[in-house]
């Protein structure tokens, strides 16, 4: 799947975060996404919470999945492991950039890296596993 495929994806199967979260490019080994920030995504202290930046970590992870095998919306996050190392700018989307490190028949494992847009080192790191679902006969 493209870009073009999978934000289609996004705003038909995902509205609750369609509007924020965006492909904006991807190839055989690299996702690049974007969550465009809002106040919603803001807490005290003039940063972003951990909730929204997991949220891009987890659809970025999926939608590179989804890139390499097609539309199978049954895929689920079985585990996660998030370090937050730097405090992300309140007033500048999120970039996230995502490589799948496995890509199997029942797992898949992909790591994420989000940097506040402008800034050079990432804000976090994510590693998940998916679960893919059998394909069905």
């Amino acid at each position: 799947m493209d870009e073009t495929g999978l934000n289609r994806f996004l705003d038909r199967e995902f509205p609750q975060i369609a509007g924020q979260v965006r492909v904006e490019s991807v190839d055989r080994d690299l996702l690049r996404s974007r969550m465009i920030v809002s106040q919603e995504h803001l807490r005290p202290g003039g940063t972003l919470s951990g909730p929204a930046m997991f949220a891009l970590a987890d659809a970025t992870v999926y939608l590179a999945i989804l890139a390499r095998i097609g539309e199978v919306a049954l895929a689920v996050t079985t585990n996660a492991s998030i370090d937050f190392m730097r405090k992300p700018e309140a007033g500048r989307d999120l970039l996230a950039e995502c490589r799948i490190l496995k890509l199997g028949r029942v797992l898949a494992v992909g790591d994420v890296l989000i940097r506040s847009e402008g800034q050079g080192e990432p804000v976090a790191r994510c590693s998940m596993t998916y679960s893919i679902p059998p394909k069905s006969p």
